[in-house]
């Protein structure tokens, strides 16, 4: 059973998974290398907080229990937690060296996942000492909103461990589906062809961002391929791409766009950077 969830990662993903568990009623602790950032992310979730009692979505109890909830740790060592929800940089290293340093604070019962779009869980599990402990619990962006968590279950991840996480997402009000680790998972793998030809037609000089988001949307589809990619960010959505590229022996569908490169390279991530493929007000 979890009752105390570590996060480890302040950013947008984080700072999401944070809320979702603080505000479902589970004590909750967020860490980040850059403390300064787990105080801001701190702040603007209580912000949120705020702003949804003042809609009448949350009870001032509510809302007062979420707060006493989630409290901000300065050192990885303080991460002692039921479960860890790992959503830092997606490089393998930096990822792994944070597993080795939680693994040391925390008991051999407690869980370890990784909310990684696109690496191999079982590349990820390699250096643990307790492998059978980890799997990847994969949210989307936004956190607090999207329904849907992969549970990604690599070779040493036993069937009781995928249980209890199935029980924390029913818990925190998310709609788990389990698959086996393989390269962007269920979703990512999916979509790829959405983003892939979409920024195909932009490389061709076919169409330009604004047209051809507003067609997908007329044409029923939530959001357009930039809008989307510029909120998800396109750091994000290019290394996943880039991901599948390699992964797939560099198959031409999973070809990663010079348009959406382009921006990455020039800081352009989208909302958190305040521009994308659009301009954002800060």
């Amino acid at each position: 059973m979890v009752y105390t969830v570590g996060v480890a990662g302040a950013g947008t993903m984080g700072a999401g998974i944070a809320q979702v568990c603080a505000q479902q009623g589970l004590r909750t602790l967020l860490y980040d290398v850059n403390t300064g950032l787990a105080h801001q992310a701190l702040a603007n979730i209580r912000k949120t907080w705020e702003t949804l009692e003042a809609k009448g979505k949350l009870t001032s109890e509510q809302v007062a229990r979420a707060v006493d909830n989630l409290q901000v740790v300065s050192q990885i060592q303080q991460l002692k937690s039921d479960l860890l929800v790992e959503a830092i940089v997606e490089r393998p290293d930096i990822k792994q060296e944070l597993y080795r340093a939680w693994e040391e604070a925390n008991s051999e019962e407690a869980l370890l996942v990784s909310n990684t779009s696109s690496l191999s869980i079982d590349v990820l599990a390699a250096t643990l000492r307790h492998p059978q402990r980890f799997a990847g619990l994969h949210f989307f962006n936004p956190a607090p909103l999207m329904k849907l968590v992969e549970i990604v279950v690599g070779r040493k991840t036993p069937g009781e461990v995928v249980a209890t996480l199935k029980n924390f997402c029913e818990r925190i009000g998310k709609v788990a589906v389990v698959v086996k680790d393989s390269p962007g998972f269920i979703v990512n793998r999916v979509a790829r062809p959405f983003y892939t030809e979409a920024f195909d037609m932009l490389d061709r000089g076919v169409v330009l961002p604004a047209a051809l988001d507003a067609a997908l949307r007329n044409a029923g589809f939530k959001m357009g391929p930039c809008e989307l990619t510029d909120l998800i960010g396109q750091d994000i959505n290019y290394a996943v791409t880039g991901g599948l590229y390699e992964s797939f022996d560099r198959a031409e569908r999973f070809t990663p766009s010079e348009a959406q490169g382009r921006l990455v390279r020039e800081g352009k991530l989208g909302k958190k950077s305040g521009e994308g493929f659009y301009a954002y007000a800060k």
